[in-house]
């Protein structure tokens, strides 16, 4: 079940409209679980996947509440972001696991390094 967070608006931290996203599982051991004004556990929208390291997958695209148990919550895997809208900054181990996830707000060697240096090789000549 889904509940609005009392006296709080949710942040926008997408950079782009399209983005792919698959459901996965999360429960209340969650490293951002966090408690509404109801006392309601839930783990926000933006949150990194299922962890801030280098395990990461994608990013949370919706508030989840987690007191019932596991929930089932879209995560984002591929898709342009916004880091400082996100509840917790990606560590740097997690923005480099996460190679289809790009954060507009972030320089190009911080995101992907790899890719810049590979198509500036290439010039045919």
């Amino acid at each position: 079940m889904y509940v609005k967070r009392m006296n709080s608006e949710q942040i926008n931290f997408l950079a782009s409209e399209k983005f792919v996203a698959f459901p996965e599982a999360i429960d209340a051991a969650n490293y951002n679980v966090q408690t509404d004004d109801e006392g309601k556990k839930y783990v926000p929208a933006g949150t990194v996947y299922p962890t801030n390291d280098a395990k990461a997958v994608g990013v949370t695209i919706n508030d989840v509440y987690v007191n019932d148990g596991a929930q089932l919550v879209g995560v984002i895997r591929e898709g342009w972001l916004l880091s400082d809208q996100m509840p917790v900054t990606p560590s740097a181990d997690a923005i480099k696991a996460m190679t289809t996830i790009h954060f507009k707000d972030l320089s190009a060697s911080t995101d992907s390094s790899s890719t810049t240096s590979s198509t500036t090789s290439n010039s045919g000549h």
